[in-house]
């Protein structure tokens, strides 16, 4: 049965791709979840179209988030945290608070996409990835700086 892609299907190839797959792949569980269409000439020439109007949108999409990725890499955020004598700090700072620090700069980041492997938990300065596309990484400059301690 040969099938064309709506969506990357791993192991089997991108979207747009025609492939040909076994029925019982095909109907059972590719056309069900809606992962492709059957390879008729009506399907393909409808495809074609839906395909321009998609790559059309992806390139809009890709040249203002590379622009973001741009405002993103020129930002340097401070962090206040409270940090014991050798500078560890009494808790830690998370994607959470880097996306929040990036949202006091104007620009709205989901916190899934800041690439933070463990919290940081010392004072320094830190070179954070944000993974805004598959392809398009910017990097953040994140100083932990410490914060004055609350008189009481």
């Amino acid at each position: 049965m040969k099938v064309i892609l709506k969506e990357d299907v791993k192991d089997l190839g991108i979207m747009g791709s025609v492939v040909d797959v076994k029925n019982g792949y095909g109907r059972n569980y590719l056309l069900p979840r809606n992962l492709a269409v059957e390879a008729n000439p009506k399907n393909l020439k409808q495809f074609e179209h839906e395909k321009n109007i998609i790559l059309t949108r992806a390139k809009k999409v890709r040249k203002s988030t590379e622009d973001l990725a741009g405002q993103i890499s020129s930002l340097t955020l401070s962090i206040e945290a409270l940090s014991g004598e050798e500078g560890k700090l009494f808790g830690s700072v998370t994607s959470m608070d880097i996306a929040e620090a990036i949202a006091k700069q104007g620009i709205e980041i989901d916190r899934r996409k800041i690439v933070l492997d463990e919290p940081i938990k010392r004072l320094g300065t830190y070179t954070i990835p944000v993974k805004l596309l598959q392809d398009v990484t910017a990097n953040v400059t994140v100083e932990v700086k410490q914060a004055a301690p609350a008189e009481a």
